[in-house]
């Protein structure tokens, strides 16, 4: 039954893995507290929500260094990381390589022509969709 509740945590650090995630949030959102939260996702899923949260944000940026126009520390701070040391080091602990060399070899390849970052930024920006009240008018 615990795996339910641990799927929801889970769930959305899948869907909000660029927000500002902590322990206390993914805890919460599984009705644990933080301690039990942290034993209760490394027993069920064999890692740390930490762990789990940066392998996440590591494979957005793989897909952005490969099809995005993008600098590799604006893809550091689209997927979530604060610091672009700590986002290279993991990512080079995950992939085995820099993200720059990452980047290159996707290049070399010969993969799809890079989409626009402003494009992409625009793309991912929320926006509101519901009518106003009264005027008719789309937000």
């Amino acid at each position: 039954m615990q795996t339910v509740h641990l799927r929801r945590a889970k769930d959305l650090m899948d869907a909000r893995y660029a927000d500002a995630l902590d322990l206390d949030a993914m805890a919460a959102e599984a009705g644990f507290s933080r301690y039990h939260f942290a034993r209760a996702f490394r027993h069920a899923f064999g890692e740390t929500p930490g762990a789990y949260l940066s392998r996440r944000r590591v494979e957005r940026a793989k897909d952005l260094l490969a099809n995005a126009n993008l600098t590799v520390t604006e893809i550091c701070m689209v997927v979530g990381f604060t610091s672009l040391g700590s986002f290279s080091r993991r990512f080079a602990e995950l992939v085995g390589c820099s993200p720059t060399e990452y980047r290159k070899r996707m290049v070399d390849r010969g993969g799809p022509p890079a989409i626009p970052g402003c494009f992409l930024m625009a793309w991912a920006r929320p926006t509101a969709i519901a009518d106003k009240q009264g005027d008719g008018t789309r937000a």
